[in-house]
Order: C-alpha cells, then structure tokens, then sequence
C-alpha cells in the first residue's frame, strides 16, 4: 500500500476509466420498449442511511423504488460504478467526479448528497501523546483513509500543499486503505500515525477519548458541498421523469433532515436500518448530526467543481481547459430548492 511519488502524482487514477471503457458502459437500467424504468440500482454504507435512502422511506421518491445491490466504502468506486452501468447512480466527492469526466465518462452530476459543516466534517486524528503536531511531523508517517484518489486524500494533499510542503516532501507522507469500521482501531494499536474519521465513527471515537485532531476539512474549506449523485448522460435522456422523481426526492429529504429535531431523524435511520435487516449495528446513528449540504435542496452551484477542476489542474492531473463546471451537472431535474435560501446548518435538537 505504500506510496510512491509516481503514484502521487497520477492521483485518482484508481478510476481508471479510459474514454473507450466509458463510452460503451452506459447501461441504464431502463427497460427495453415504451415506458422508463421505477427502480433504481445503488450500493449502500454499512451502518449508514443515505439521503437516498432516506428519501425512499419518507416517501418522497413515490413510486420510484431503490434497489440495493450492495455495499462500498468507497465514492470513486461508486461512481465507477455508475458510469459503466453497474448501477443507476453512484456518489462521491467532487474531485472525482471531475477526473472521471475529464476521463471523458458520460456522467453529469445532478445533486450534492454530502458535505462538510461544523457538524458533518472529516477530521485527520492522532494519539493524543503523537509527536505529530505538524504538517513536517506527517513525513514518513502513515495516515488511514476510507479509499485512495477520493476525498480524504485530496484534502491531506490541500492541507501539506498549504502549509507549503514540496512535492518530494508530500510524497513521503503514506496514505493507507482503512476500512472506515477498523479506523479507529488501527490507530489506537500504533498500526497507523493517522486516522482520518467522520460522522458517528468519529464522534464515536472522541467519545472514548485519548485522540486529538490534527486537522479537519471543515477548519481547511470552510463549511462547502463535497460529493454529488451522478447519472449517466444515457440515464437521464431515457428516464427523464423517473430522474426528476429521484433527485427532487432527494432534494427535499435533505431539506428534511436540516428542519426536523434531531431526535426524529435518528430516530427514523434507526428504524430504517433495523427493517432492512443488513446484519449492521444501529448504535453509532445516534451520532448522527447532519449530512453537511451546503445547499437548499442539495442543488449545485458550480463552485463546487470548479474548486476541484483549479486544484487537479495546478496538480497537472487534468488540462484546465479540459473541463467545465457547466458542462458537469444540471439542476434541470432537481424541483427541490428552488428560489429558496438554504435552511440553516444545524438540526433542530443538536
């Protein structure tokens, strides 16, 4: 798992999507003939309510049903995923879902699903006795993270770049694949200097004591959308409608989550978790405090990508003119939002 400069500096390429591979992957799920599909393939998050799946059990997606085939810990996989046509839709954070477009994948995004406020953020954590107190202190150390080439590397990668490490001294920082549910174990055991954590693992975590943050994103960007649902461009000219359905679904269980007390929403999670019976534990939900959209109805503003088109081509990941951020997403099928400012950050309750 150890990286090397040549891996640094092709980040995101676990992508791996060439224009070919993209180009013919396309399948939609629609069914053959008149009519467009109801039902809608996806992966989950173990332990996890998506706002998808939220959507789907407030009853906002009407007669549009979600068919889970699955689990990942990872949003460029999902998104991969959704590009070749394994499922309907896929999520992950921004900067990936740049680099699979400017990889030529016929996706556009059409909703943010998470983000990073003063409740929903991912924090970069060491020991509370670590030597690590800078960003020099990182050099030979290793940092777990959910998956590589997605948002918790970017952001070390922000952070070092920043505080202004070269680039020989950013590739001597080692960021590892952790899965999310062993994070917090494998830095507690000394197996790992960092660990990156979030949502209920995190507060989990902070709970028990004894580890500090270094860093988080929401100290680094400010409170921002980070990760969109993609569809494929085949997807939503088949499905026009069934897509409306879904994404303005999803829009409104967003807006939703942010005016409902707090203890109803976890309250329903729980309950959406124990009824799906995925064999999962539904205890970390009470943690849960927000899903960080900066947006009313999760809708897209533009900044969000282009933020990461800036990043990737300074990089030189991608030509800066190679993507737009107008050519990436569309609010066209998202009713949710509209004309509205966004509800206010935190959760009645929290």
């Amino acid at each position: 798992m150890a990286t090397t400069a040549s891996t640094r500096r092709q980040f995101l390429t676990l992508l791996g999507l060439s224009a070919v591979s993209v180009g013919c992957g396309a399948a939609t799920g629609a069914p053959s003939g008149k009519g467009q599909t109801r039902t809608l393939r996806y992966q989950g998050w173990a332990g996890q309510v998506t706002v998808a799946e939220l959507a789907a059990d407030l009853g906002y997606l009407e007669d549009v049903k979600l068919e889970w085939v699955g689990n990942t810990i990872s949003g460029p996989q999902d998104i991969q995923s959704a590009a070749t046509g394994q499922v309907d839709f896929g999520g992950a954070f921004n900067g990936a879902v740049v680099k699979l477009a400017a990889n030529n994948a016929p996706i556009k995004a059409v909703i943010s699903y998470y983000g990073a406020d003063r409740h929903a953020y991912n924090g970069f954590y060491v020991l509370e006795d670590s030597a690590v107190r800078s960003p020099r202190d990182l050099l030979g150390k290793k940092v777990g993270m959910n998956t590589l080439g997605g948002h918790s590397e970017a952001l070390l990668d922000i952070y070092l770049r920043r505080k202004g490490l070269s680039d020989a001294e950013i590739d001597e920082v080692e960021p590892l694949v952790v899965p999310p549910v062993n994070t917090e174990q494998a830095l507690r055991q000394k197996q790992i200097d960092v660990a990156v954590l979030g949502g209920m693992l995190r507060d989990k975590a902070l709970e028990k004591g004894g580890i500090r943050p270094l860093f988080t994103d929401h100290q680094l960007l400010g409170s921002f959308s980070a990760g969109t649902y993609v569809m494929t461009n085949r997807f939503l000219q088949q499905n026009p409608d069934t897509a409306r359905v879904f994404v303005t679904g999803v829009g409104r269980a967003l807006d939703w989550s942010r005016s409902t007390p707090r203890e109803e929403v976890v309250a329903r999670m729980t309950d959406i978790v124990n009824r799906r019976r995925r064999n999962e534990d539904p205890a970390p939900l009470k943690y849960w405090r927000s899903y960080g959209v900066a947006e009313a109805g999760g809708r897209i503003t533009g900044k969000e990508l282009q933020l990461w088109i800036d990043w990737l081509a300074e990089r030189g990941d991608i030509d800066k003119n190679q993507v737009r951020p107008a050519d990436l997403f569309t609010n066209d099928f998202n009713e949710a939002g509209r004309g509205s400012a966004r509800p206010a950050a935190t959760t009645k309750g929290s």
